[in-house]
């Protein structure tokens, strides 16, 4: 367990000391014993790098200096690469402005994954001031790192003048009702950015009904993962009010919040006039017979909605069946997967899968009883570059 954020000292004083720390590379450099620099370890670094990256790398060793952190060797090794992995390091805080001072004079990292440091909001204060600045990093992973509102203000607002910025995930990050407020504020003002990673965090249902018009009114971002939030009643309605007049969403997963009936029959009417999303995925959210009835309205008219996930739903066989026969009513469906896992369902059901299939022959109909196999390819209008360590 990680203790709790607390800022070390005001943004001013972190500032001086990043300049201080800026300011010492024109200077000879330091000599004294158990200095992290000095004039052997720069001409060992001039030998086999460029003055780019010496200046790069010196910057950075100057700052970890200045902050009394120790300086993240991978950071050191990254050389010309276009992903900095720095995830489960425990940078906290003070490693976030060292960092951060390097990363506006690094002309080659495209992908920065901070995953798990401890970063509070102090650390994402001072990253996203270098994030504002940048016009290399597209892609960028702060989950986990208890931003809290103020992380949250601060990322947002860098972000929004940041137009380079394509893929953002700040899962894990206790973000509540009140950051709701500057996501929306993104959502509005960044048209560049097309993926959002928002799950296992704390929006409730009137962040619900802040993020919902936002969403109606983005145009850009094609995948949304808000999973595991606590997105219900009214906020579930207005967010799925939102959905209905999006026109670039291609992507959406609202799994594990609390839409109930109320919100799956507002997906059911956005459903009808979105022509535009592709995977849907509303697990578990308390979903039973009659909003799945009342979802299946939509599904009789959509033709663009490709996956669909609904599975740990209490809806029963009567309501995957009514599901299933809405779609049965709709020659033009586009459907290649009705996900209803641990649902239990009857012989009816299965016959009537069977009827569906000879209708919509593409379609993949999974239940408690049936396991599928279903290959889902990535969207192609977001394909994030996989790490070098990850197999493709």
């Amino acid at each position: 367990m990680r203790a709790p954020c607390e800022r070390s000292g005001e943004k001013e004083e972190q500032e001086e000391e990043v300049a201080a720390a800026s300011g010492r590379l024109a200077g000879p450099p330091e000599t004294e014993e158990g200095s992290v620099v000095d004039s052997d370890s720069d001409q060992e670094m001039e030998d086999i790098r460029g003055p780019g990256e010496l200046t790069k790398d010196t910057l950075y060793l100057r700052s970890c200096q200045a902050h009394s952190v120790v300086p993240a060797s991978c950071f050191l090794r990254q050389g010309s690469t276009t992903e900095l992995n720095l995830r489960h390091r425990g940078l906290g805080p003070q490693g976030a402005w060292a960092l951060a001072s390097a990363l506006t004079s690094n002309p080659y990292v495209k992908r920065l994954d901070l995953r798990d440091n401890g970063l509070c909001g102090a650390g994402v204060e001072a990253l996203a001031g270098a994030l504002s600045k940048t016009s290399i990093i597209s892609d960028v992973d702060l989950s986990e790192n208890q931003m809290g509102v103020v992380g949250a203000q601060a990322i947002c607002a860098a972000l929004t003048v940041n137009p380079t910025m394509q893929k953002v995930q700040l899962a894990g990050n206790g973000l509540e009702e009140h950051a709701a407020q500057y996501l929306a504020e993104l959502l509005l003002a960044h048209t560049g950015l097309k993926s959002l990673d928002l799950s296992y965090n704390q929006l409730n249902d009137h962040a619900g009904e802040i993020l919902g018009p936002a969403l109606a009114e983005n145009t850009g971002l094609t995948e949304l993962n808000i999973s595991w939030n606590h997105l219900r009643g009214p906020g579930a309605v207005a967010f799925a009010r939102g959905l209905e007049a999006n026109i670039f969403l291609r992507v959406l997963d609202i799994s594990y919040n609390g839409f109930g009936d109320p919100g799956a029959s507002a997906v059911g009417e956005a459903l009808k006039t979105n022509n535009v999303l592709e995977e849907l995925s509303m697990s578990n959210n308390r979903i039973s017979a009659v909003g799945a009835l009342s979802l299946g309205l939509g599904l009789r008219v959509n033709q663009t909605l490709r996956i669909l996930v609904m599975s740990r739903n209490p809806m029963r066989g009567e309501g995957c069946f009514g599901v299933l026969k809405s779609v049965r009513e709709n020659p033009t469906s586009a459907l290649e997967l009705l996900d209803f896992s641990e649902i239990q369902v009857d012989r009816e059901f299965d016959d009537l899968a069977s009827s569906v299939k000879v209708l919509l022959p593409a379609l993949h109909v999974k239940t408690a009883a049936h396991r599928v196999k279903y290959k889902k390819e990535l969207p192609s209008v977001f394909t994030p570059s996989l790490p070098a360590s990850v197999p493709k």
